[in-house]
């Protein structure tokens, strides 16, 4: 209970509207740190988002001043065993895996500092929008720990110099360099945060549900194949999408010169 005797928040806040679902990290105070049950709760939303086909587009945002610190270093430390360590980073691994598998695009809404697991939940999201507030490091190096587990979101989305220099310096990185590195794909003024990732997810929400599926699958699944099976998979991938209603009703939309009227998800 609060000083007022209300329930607390829930640690991870859930908004649903037209296919557009946004989650958001709700422990302000502790910077949005990811808590054993942060991350379960992670978890058990991005499970029934990927079973849910409504679903058009996935907003991760956060409370308060801070995007995410990373880690709940507090609890991490109360519990010095190797196996828990162990288990603490491979279920936060699984978490940002299912981002990334999830079936629809995930945009990350970052409004303040996003520090090491926190940078590399930004990278796992599929797009993301910054205003010029935020600032993104690794900074685990300054505590004496690498932070390898965030270095694989980071090396798929920086060029390899410069997240190594990240990495060994814990140096902080402002909004319009992560833009510039391709941490992130736009940053903007804190007053319009809200409007350019609506307009973003809102874009997405009004193509086809099938092709949207279809593409964000090939997209990472293609990225690890040789050029040659990269475009046999891709010619697949192509052609089954073309004998979907949604292909041939766009085709048909566009010649007649009129607005497509997508089919639902399957």
């Amino acid at each position: 209970m609060n000083a007022a005797g209300d329930a607390p928040s829930p640690i991870l806040l859930r908004d649903d509207r037209q296919g557009i679902v946004t989650l958001t990290l709700n422990r302000p105070q502790q910077f949005n740190a990811l808590s054993e049950a942060m991350l379960e709760a992670l978890q058990t939303e991005l499970d029934q988002l990927a079973a849910d086909d409504s679903v058009r587009c996935v907003i991760l945002a956060a409370s308060g001043k801070a995007f995410c610190a990373g880690h709940d270093l507090r609890e991490m430390r109360a519990t010095p065993e190797f196996e828990y360590y162990q288990n603490l980073f491979r279920r936060c691994s699984r978490v940002m895996q299912a981002i990334q598998a999830l079936p629809v695009p995930v945009i990350a809404r970052v409004q303040g500092v996003a520090t090491a697991a926190g940078c590399q939940l930004v990278g796992s999201c599929d797009l993301a929008v910054a205003s010029h507030a935020a600032r993104f490091a690794v900074s685990g190096i300054n505590v004496g720990l690498f932070c390898a587990t965030p270095a694989v979101a980071l090396t798929r989305n920086v060029p390899i110099k410069r997240a190594f220099e990240m990495l060994v310096t814990g140096k902080f990185i402002d909004a319009r360099t992560a833009s510039d590195w391709g941490l992130i794909n736009h940053a903007v003024e804190e007053e319009e945060l809200d409007a350019a990732v609506s307009a973003l997810a809102a874009q997405i929400a009004a193509k086809s549900p099938a092709s949207v599926r279809h593409g964000k699958a090939m997209v990472y699944r293609q990225k690890q194949m040789m050029l040659s099976d990269a475009y046999d998979y891709a010619a697949d991938v192509m052609a089954r999408n073309i004998m979907e209603a949604d292909a041939m009703e766009g085709i048909d939309a566009f010649l007649d010169k009129r607005a497509p009227r997508w089919a639902p998800p399957v």
